[in-house]
């Protein structure tokens, strides 16, 4: 009999441990009946904290609670193989809805045909990655914003602040659409205006320091497009830079915080923001294929001081007066 108790008493304490080591779900906390939202991204950055973030507050704002709406966020930490998983267990827990950050996370649940509804944030071209086929009347179920990047200001921009630069740096991951679209975009820019390019294609994060070091001896500046996998590398491609004295424009406004010179980009919490208004309408009872694709063209010059500073750089008055600063 004593056996038999203390069995038992163990079995209550072993119970009770395990409930106190697992970690709680969103959805213990909230109503049965409360929309379920799944958040993926491929990898972490800064530039995708700030969209999630922009998401998510801006859901709140227009008054889905965390009682009201439970948002399971996760990241595939670069995986592409984690990021597949995770989308299918989504699917098996039936979501409301799924939100992707960037196109590798927007591909992935679209090429499921789950039927489960998809906003999309910054894609910068969502037909060209065969997310949708129209941007006015999105198909598969999905739409979004895009941050198509502005090229030609970009190397206008640069021309102003450095100029003189005959060739550029250009390291991304032929992977990722987004990046292989702007990169084709900035190549036909430099063709147009007689200036040189060389590429460096980098399949991981890993490779991205030894792609920076075999250019910056043969480059005048650095132009990294909205990729990624370079993204989460920028501070040691800025370190790279400023040693060489060679300036880095990048494609978002995290990139100029990671080190980067300058950039002329959106800003990631507004895009994040519309498309959780997006998303409200579809809520309310707008069909997809009547909520069009956005490309956000808010644009906002952003400029390192302390980079410039380490390049020797003195930056126009009229410049200063209208681009965001960072120190």
């Amino acid at each position: 009999m004593k056996k038999t108790l203390i069995g038992f008493l163990i079995s209550i304490l072993l119970l009770a441990a395990v409930g106190c080591s697992s970690e709680t779900t969103p959805q213990s906390k909230a109503s049965s009946d409360a929309i379920q939202v799944g958040l993926v991204q491929l990898a972490d950055n800064g530039a995708f904290t700030d969209m999630r973030e922009g998401f998510t507050n801006k859901m709140r704002e227009l008054g889905y609670s965390e009682e009201g709406m439970v948002i399971d966020y996760k990241n595939a930490n670069g995986d592409t193989a984690t990021l597949n998983s995770i989308m299918q267990t989504m699917v098996e827990e039936k979501k409301d809805m799924i939100v992707t950050i960037g196109t590798p996370a927007t591909q992935a649940i679209v090429n499921m045909d789950s039927g489960i509804p998809v906003f999309y944030i910054s894609v910068s071209n969502p037909v060209g990655a065969k997310i949708i086929t129209d941007m006015n009347t999105p198909d598969k179920n999905a739409t979004g914003t895009s941050n198509a990047i502005p090229v030609s200001e970009m190397f206008k921009l640069a021309d102003q602040l450095t100029p003189n630069r005959q060739t550029y740096g250009l390291i991304y991951n032929t992977g990722e659409i987004n990046a292989v679209t702007t990169i084709e975009n900035a190549k036909n820019y430099l063709d147009s205006v007689g200036l040189n390019y060389k590429e460096v294609i980098i399949t991981s994060s890993s490779e991205v320091q030894q792609a920076a070091e075999s250019l910056v001896n043969q480059v005048d500046a650095f132009f990294i497009p909205n990729d990624s996998m370079v993204q989460s590398a920028m501070p040691q491609v800025a370190e790279i830079a400023k040693n060489a004295k060679i300036p880095v424009y990048g494609s978002s406004a995290v990139m100029v915080q990671s080190g980067a010179f300058a950039t002329v980009s959106i800003d990631d919490i507004t895009i994040g923001a519309i498309t959780a208004e997006m998303a409200e309408k579809h809520l309310k009872g707008t069909p997809i294929d009547q909520i069009p694709s956005l490309v956000v063209t808010d644009f906002t010059t952003v400029i390192n001081k302390s980079t410039a500073h380490a390049l020797g750089l003195t930056l126009p008055q009229n410049v200063l007066d209208s681009a965001k600063i960072i120190d």
